[in-house]
């Protein structure tokens, strides 16, 4: 069943309310989800920085000793310890050269998601647990994706909790089922695309993916998905700086949208948005089936 929630800002006295406004929103989607649950919070990019998460099944084994360990990777690399994540900081140029060392002295370590501003943390368990383990509420931001997962066709693991991410600064989150992952996942691995899990969701995230690689923003991306991606599918997308949502044609995965002159809002349901600031004054409707709804920070929507 699952369920979803995104919250895109226009009003920057917002952002530091971001990461407790999202947590209320996921909290209460708990029952369409209870095995496991993630967050992505898409912060203010840092000048020439960026930021890589990583988790682990055995913190404290993998995580001793982790800033000294990739030190001869950029001696001006930081480490963040959240639990069984870690948000680790290295200056952009040197970050691919951190990662590398990263696989080669930790390979249990796996990486949620990198970028600029992207965070994402995601664990087996209840919403409200995640968002008190990895500290949400206190996160500032710009916007940000959850998800609460229901597994019907894959395991119960950390690994395939969502948002999935596949690209710098991109995640995704999904309700629904693909019926041609298998045969697109072929495809993109002959790309050079790689996967770590059997999850469907991670084959859309990866289609995205190199579809923007191509030079399509996320907007155009999703467009072709509507041609390239069989099932049943609600998405919810982030970017650095944008946030896009996309249902199939048939569209019947439950989805709700609200926007005021502060945010734009997503809910598998009307309950996720109703302790949202203005709501009661706020667009409210129903996302149209094959129709892409696309906003960005950097340009108009």
């Amino acid at each position: 069943m699952c369920g979803i929630v995104g919250l895109f800002l226009k009003d920057r006295s917002l952002e530091p309310q971001l990461g407790a406004m999202l947590s209320d929103m996921l909290v209460t989607m708990t029952d369409r989800g209870p095995d496991s649950a993630g967050i992505a919070i898409y912060g203010a990019p840092s000048d020439g920085r960026a930021k890589i998460t990583v988790q682990s099944a055995d913190p404290k084994q993998d995580f001793a000793g982790l800033k000294a360990l990739l030190k001869p990777a950029d001696s001006s690399v930081a480490v963040e310890l959240k639990s069984t994540h870690a948000v680790i900081e290295a200056s952009a140029d040197k970050a691919q050269a951190v990662r590398d060392l990263l696989v080669q002295e930790r390979p249990e370590i796996r990486v949620m998601g990198s970028g600029d501003s992207v965070e994402i943390y995601k664990e087996v368990g209840l919403p409200k647990d995640v968002v008190s383990r990895f500290g949400i509420r206190q996160m500032a931001g710009t916007h940000g994706i959850g998800h609460t997962r229901m597994a019907t066709e894959s395991a119960v693991t950390t690994l395939g909790a969502h948002p999935f991410s596949t690209g710098a600064d991109q995640c995704l989150v999904h309700n629904g089922s693909l019926s041609n992952h298998n045969n697109l996942r072929r495809e993109l691995v002959r790309e050079g695309m790689t996967f770590e899990t059997q999850n469907d969701t991670e084959v859309a995230a990866a289609y995205l993916s190199a579809e923007m690689a191509k030079g399509k923003d996320l907007g155009q991306a999703l467009t072709s998905a509507l041609d390239d991606l069989d099932g049943f599918f609600t998405f919810v997308v982030g970017t650095k700086s944008g946030f896009g949502v996309v249902r199939d044609p048939i569209a019947c995965k439950p989805a709700v949208m609200a926007e005021t002159d502060q945010y734009i809002a997503f809910g598998s349901e009307y309950r996720a948005l109703v302790n949202l600031p203005g709501i009661e004054n706020a667009r409210v409707w129903e996302p149209e089936p094959a129709t892409v709804y696309f906003w960005d920070h950097e340009k108009a929507a």
